[in-house]
C-alpha cells in the first residue's frame, strides 16, 4: 500500500487521514468520498496523489480513467460540454482495458455510466441549457460482495 501525504490541501490531507489502515489506499477510497459529494476536482486531485507515483504500473490506465471521469464532471459543473464529452471519451477507453470488477469497483457499469452521460451531452438539448441544480449527478460504489454504480 502506498503512503502519500497530500501536497494539495489541508481539507485533503484530512480526509486522506480520516481514511488510513482500510481495506484500500485512502487516496483511493477518498475519491469514491469526493466524487460522491459532487467535489469531483478534489476527487481528480485526491486520486492523483496515489496515480503519478504508479504510472506504468498495473493500475496506472485504471486510475487515469478515473480521475478523466472525475475531470469530465468537472468540466459538466463549468458548462462545458466538449471537454466533458473528450475526457468522458478517454475514461472510458482506458477503464475498458481492466476486466468487469476490478478494485471492486464494477468497470462495466462505470463504462455504461459514461456512454449514458455521453449520449445525453450529445443529443439531449434540454441538458446542454440545463441548470446545474436540477442534474441528478451520479454516485460510485465499490464493494467487494456487490460492486455497482447508481444513478
Amino acid at each position: 500500500m502506498v503512503k502519500l501525504v497530500s501536497h494539495k490541501s489541508g481539507k485533503i490531507a484530512a480526509l486522506i487521514q480520516s481514511l488510513e489502515g482500510r481495506e484500500f489506499d485512502a487516496h483511493y477510497l477518498g475519491y469514491f468520498h469526493c466524487f460522491n459529494q459532487q467535489l469531483f476536482f478534489e476527487a481528480h486531485e485526491v486520486l492523483e496523489e496515489l496515480w503519478l507515483p504508479q504510472r506504468g504500473q498495473t493500475n496506472d490506465l485504471f486510475f487515469k480513467g478515473l480521475i478523466q471521469l472525475a475531470g469530465a464532471f468537472v468540466h459538466i459543473q463549468k458548462n462545458r460540454r466538449q471537454p466533458a464529452i473528450a475526457l468522458f471519451k478517454l475514461a472510458r477507453l482506458n477503464l475498458g482495458k481492466y476486466p468487469g470488477i476490478y478494485e471492486s469497483l464494477d468497470t462495466l457499469e462505470v463504462q455504461n455510466l459514461i456512454s449514458a452521460w455521453l449520449e445525453r451531452l450529445e443529443t439531449e438539448e434540454k441538458f446542454r441549457t440545463a441548470a446545474l441544480e436540477s442534474i441528478r449527478w451520479p454516485k460510485l460504489v465499490i464493494s467487494e460482495a456487490q460492486p455497482s454504480v447508481k444513478p
